[in-house]
């Protein structure tokens, strides 16, 4: 298999729980060498979610591709580990409050000083500067704060936050890119450069032209459910089953073509949705006529014919629908690989597609905390003797199996 777009890069992923180790995850997917440090006591992310035979299956998820190191950096000895480490590493991700590095000795002017081709991002609900960076952040302030939850959820109903780290997750992925544009950069330039993500800024970005609206106009976006108030028809509808399905009319001709389907000329001609502005205006009319034609079908039956009529639809799907689509599988949305902790497993693969340098999941053993700490710091010149000694002393942890094999 032709090597990743990063193969070669060396990561230090130095942060916790969602967002930096997914950046991380994802820089790692298309190639990149990264060594996750954790305290001794393991990440607070493997004991999030669910478990198979003690294994943090959501912990897994995000820390595949990565070597396992335990470090205590509250030690003096710990700190100078991950100066060794950086030293020869292209990127460190970090996720600690500002100033908790420089505490450390790992703030951006001594780590510039040692390295200046590092590039440094560090991850944080408020980001460095600014009045509320100092105060703790985490992705349901930030989902809260971005703009995101004010217009989710129904009409006159509780704002939503999302079941899931969707703040973390965008700026996770906004991350990985300031990531390989500082890379490109220091290609020009010859040295890094410091990224600073706060949290709900890449969240805040994607809800769409709110604050412009506000801001010209006075006006806010109502909480509308599963509508949103640019067009119309959008919404999910139950078929005969039980089962869902979402469809959406940006489009003025696939709008059309819907209409015909569950209407026939009648309803394409209506004026009443003759225009996306119009359809907005009687938007609970359309819905209705498409809940009816949706309700007296199986699901199967309103995708096939809906795709017949080239209507934008998709089905609603939980993980087991997902498990089973052979679309998922053939693109690779889907990879299945073979773990030595669970055997054969299925799990999001790699994005986006690079043809010509493919990413792949390479490993996803992460196994016990410090699983490949004697391995690493080997690499950066710690002897047998000195890995022992910082193991006794309790600045770093390493598995059980390595201790006894280098004992």
């Amino acid at each position: 298999m032709p090597e990743g777009l990063l193969t070669g890069c060396r990561v230090v992923d130095l942060s916790t729980l969602f967002a930096g180790p997914f950046a991380a995850m994802m820089l790692g997917d298309h190639g990149a060498d990264v060594v996750k440090i954790e305290h001794p006591a393991g990440d607070d992310l493997r004991h999030w979610g669910r478990q198979k035979d003690g294994v943090p299956l959501f912990f897994k998820t995000v820390n595949r591709n990565k070597k396992l190191v335990a470090v205590d950096l509250h030690h003096v000895e710990g700190q100078e580990v991950v100066r060794r480490l950086v030293s020869r590493a292209d990127v460190l991700i970090s996720n600690f409050r500002p100033g908790r590095l420089a505490a450390w000795g790992l703030g951006w002017p001594v780590l510039h000083s040692l390295h200046p081709r590092l590039v440094v991002a560090e991850v944080t609900g408020f980001g460095q500067t600014g009045p509320y960076s100092r105060q703790p952040g985490f992705g349901t302030l930030a989902e809260s704060i971005s703009g995101f939850a004010a217009v989710t959820g129904p009409p006159d109903a509780d704002p939503v936050l999302p079941p899931f780290g969707l703040a973390d997750g965008i700026a996770g992925i906004a991350t990985a890119f300031a990531v390989t544009a500082a890379l490109w950069d220091r290609e020009r330039t010859g040295t890094g450069v410091q990224i600073d993500t706060a949290l709900y800024e890449p969240l805040m970005s994607v809800v769409g032209s709110h604050i412009l609206e506000f801001d010209q106009l006075g006006t806010l976006p109502p909480r509308m459910g599963n509508a949103v108030p640019q067009i119309a028809p959008r919404n999910t509808y139950r078929t005969m089953d039980g089962q869902w399905i979402a469809l959406s009319g940006a489009a003025d001709t696939v709008a059309k073509r819907l209409l015909r389907l569950v209407g026939g000329e009648g309803a394409a001609r209506d004026p009443r949705f003759s225009s996306n502005a119009n359809r907005i205006e009687h938007r609970a009319g359309l819905d209705e006529l498409i809940s009816r034609w949706v309700a007296a079908r199986s699901r199967a039956e309103v995708l096939e014919r809906m795709r017949e009529a080239d209507v934008a639809v998709a089905p609603v799907y939980d993980a087991s629908d997902i498990l089973r689509d052979v679309h998922f599988r053939a693109r690779g949305s889907i990879v299945g690989i073979d773990d030595d902790e669970l055997g054969r497993i299925h799990m999001q693969g790699p994005f986006p597609i690079i043809p010509q340098r493919p990413a792949s999941v390479r490993s996803v053993s992460c196994g016990a905390v410090g699983a490949h700490t004697d391995a690493v710091l080997g690499e950066v010149g710690y002897s047998g003797t000195d890995i022992a000694h910082l193991a006794s002393s309790g600045v770093i942890a390493r598995s059980a199996h390595t201790a006894e094999t280098s004992g």
